[in-house]
């Protein structure tokens, strides 16, 4: 589509292929999101009334919602990135007048929406943990390539049968985004490294260690991105107190602050911006000491970021694309507000010769603490 990349899609039932000839030369635009947890895509496609894509694809059922998966990839300078594995959930015909007007609008989502299908009545998972319980239910989706990776929760709330028994209900996504609020741990599907391939990962929400090249804006010829803001909000974080009974008695109400702090993701900045909101939790003094435990654990890890930053970049210049859910370098900002950053949200537009991102992201803390960031 573009000079030094090449847009690839694999589309087909159950095992997806390569997309015919005529389907890559009806590409408008592809739109791909990646966000905290789930994914989504659009692809939108010229349909005139002589195109293969309306005579032929369109009532053979080629782009049927559920039914037809999808694999984006991009190559860049010769090494492929897998953009999102999904499934096709909707598609909207658009008929004009005008000529080339016409268009196909092909919606969907990643593999989580197959985990989002089915209610399941009623399913008992007597002393069961809880580990074993979230292995069992993504087993069933290894059949799509993905491999699941469970981190344990901190704190093990492991039910006595005589006191009551797990029951799964709802969908199996249902559940598993529950048990993740529980202990504050995040549940989202990645596509590749190949392509048919993805790992389900449940746990907390630590982010690669390794950071992406920088983001360099007003640095002249060493820019590589088109815009780029941040923003500071003081009421946006906050302590929590729950109130839980004494383990002797159950009588003696005590209050425990939980401080807006996480663990797995530091500040990255020197100067972290203080909590400006005191709620009262809900629950608490109903809870078992383990249950409290774990949802007291889960909010420290839940903390929210004061500073966010919003902004765009030509793929092409930055030399790769950015990916959600790691770290990335700013330079050039100013010393309040370089350093390092998580990427939180990524949205890749792909259009004839035009390859470009907008992104989010969130730390907590003016004034970085490392010297450089890795360019």
């Amino acid at each position: 589509m573009i000079e030094s990349a090449d847009l690839t899609l694999l589309i087909g039932p159950g095992v997806p292929v390569p997309a015919p000839r005529s389907v890559m030369q009806a590409v408008s635009s592809v739109r791909v999101t990646t966000g905290t947890q789930q994914a989504g895509f659009q692809i939108v496609l010229e349909a005139g009334p002589a195109s293969d894509v309306v005579r032929t694809l369109l009532p053979a059922g080629y782009f049927d919602p559920i039914v037809s998966r999808v694999i984006v990839m991009v190559s860049i300078r010769g090494l492929p990135h897998v953009l999102i594995d999904g499934v096709v959930t909707h598609h909207e015909v658009t008929p004009s007048n005008t000529p080339g007007g016409s268009t196909l609008t092909v919606t969907g989502e990643d593999l989580t929406v197959l985990m989002d299908l089915v209610e399941m009545p009623f399913m008992r998972s007597p002393a069961m943990p809880e580990i074993t319980q979230l292995y069992m239910i993504l087993a069933k989706y290894a059949a799509f390539g993905v491999a699941p990776v469970v981190i344990p929760p901190i704190v093990s709330a492991l039910r006595n049968p005589l006191d009551g028994i797990d029951t799964h209900t709802g969908t199996d996504l249902d559940y598993i985004q529950q048990h993740a609020s529980r202990c504050g741990y995040v549940f989202y599907v990645e596509p590749g490294p190949l392509p048919g391939s993805s790992v389900a990962y449940f746990g907390p929400d630590v982010r690669l260690p390794v950071p992406q090249p920088a983001l360099s804006v007003n640095l002249d010829e060493a820019t590589n991105v088109e815009s780029l803001s941040f923003s500071l909000d003081g009421k946006a974080k906050k302590v929590t107190v729950y109130t839980i009974f004494d383990p002797v008695t159950h009588k003696i109400p005590i209050p425990v602050p939980v401080p807006n702090v996480n663990l797995f993701k530091p500040p990255l900045g020197l100067r972290p911006t203080p909590p400006a909101r005191v709620e009262f939790a809900e629950e608490g003094g109903s809870l078992e000491p383990p249950e409290a435990a774990k949802r007291i654990l889960g909010d420290l890890m839940k903390s929210s970021h004061a500073i966010t930053g919003e902004g765009t970049l030509d793929v092409l210049a930055y030399g790769r694309p950015l990916r959600a859910r790691q770290l990335v370098g700013v330079r050039g900002a100013g010393t309040a507000y370089d350093g390092l950053y998580y990427v939180n949200r990524v949205t890749h537009d792909l259009k004839p010769r035009s390859y470009k991102q907008s992104f989010s992201l969130s730390r907590d803390g003016l004034i970085s603490p490392t010297p450089v960031v890795p360019v």
